[in-house]
């Protein structure tokens, strides 16, 4: 299996672990995020190692790429533990983990092993859609719950999730955001900064479903929503966290049979590129 590029051949010195989750088993309308990890990883070749925003060089990072996670395709329990468990693991170990999806569920069980090290943990969710719903289709446990799954059972308060660039939901998830959550709609660069000073003091996680950016520029997702932020406006939006504590991430929702020459999975690349170089 390909790594991604860069990565370097020690686990034991390296910050950065990444990690790819290759699960679609929930997915409400079309599916093939499952093969996003793989796609993101290939397309990472197409990009320079060296990121003239920063002034640095992934060849300066020390990052170990894991590769994928194996479970049996559509048991979404088996696959959220056996997540879980290489992530606190990892953690055990002193890393910090980058999650590669995979449908945005995958997303629960490392920001729960996450938040079982940083009980202060905040998180900042960019997406579409504000995934707090509480079942679809008669399953509480989907990419479509996971956020309201991570507000109730993961941080220590609901109010700890901060949700940007939200354009999508049902009206008693949205109603539940704005009652709960710090959920910011449409919008993520200007509010994002808004709120930055009060995440400074605190271990953030950061998740990234890309279909937070319009589907004229990232296609390739299995749920897009019009009205979406640009695809320059999420790596700003990246750029504009430096400084804060970042323990994880994920980046999911990658679908590249449903994408036009791999331009979403080469966003996905970039992002991830940019988050190893800030904080690695």
């Amino acid at each position: 299996m390909t790594r991604f590029i860069a990565n370097s051949r020690s686990l034991r010195e390296s910050k950065w672990v990444l990690l790819g989750i290759p699960m679609d088993f929930t997915v409400s309308r079309k599916s093939g995020s499952r093969f996003g990890p793989e796609s993101i990883r290939a397309e990472s070749y197409n990009l320079e190692t060296y990121s003239p925003t920063q002034d640095r060089d992934l060849e300066e990072v020390t990052f170990f790429d894991l590769e994928d996670l194996h479970f049996p395709y559509g048991d979404v329990h088996q696959a959220l533990d056996t997540a879980e468990r290489v992530a606190r693991h990892l953690l055990t170990l002193g890393k910090r983990i980058g999650g590669l999806g995979g449908e945005h569920l995958v997303s629960l069980p490392l920001i729960r092993a996450a938040a079982s090290f940083w009980p202060e943990l905040r998180v900042v969710h960019l997406d579409a859609h504000a995934d707090l719903r509480t079942s679809l289709r008669g399953g509480t446990l989907s990419h479509s719950s996971v956020m309201r799954h991570v507000a109730k059972s993961c941080l220590s308060e609901p109010g700890r999730l901060y949700q940007f660039g939200i354009r999508s939901g049902c009206r008693e998830e949205m109603a539940w955001g704005k009652a709960h959550t710090r959920i910011h709609l449409g919008e993520v660069l200007e509010p994002l900064v808004r709120c930055l000073e009060e995440l400074k003091p605190c271990p953030v996680y950061l998740s990234i479903d890309i279909d937070v950016v319009d589907p004229a520029a990232a296609p390739g997702t299995g749920t897009p929503e019009a009205g979406g932020i640009t695809s320059r406006e999420l790596l700003e939006a990246i750029h504009a966290m430096k400084g804060l504590d970042l323990v994880g991430f994920d980046l999911v929702e990658v679908a590249p049979d449903l994408d036009v020459n791999n331009v979403t999975s080469a966003l996905a690349a970039k992002c991830v590129r940019e988050i190893l170089l800030q904080w690695g």
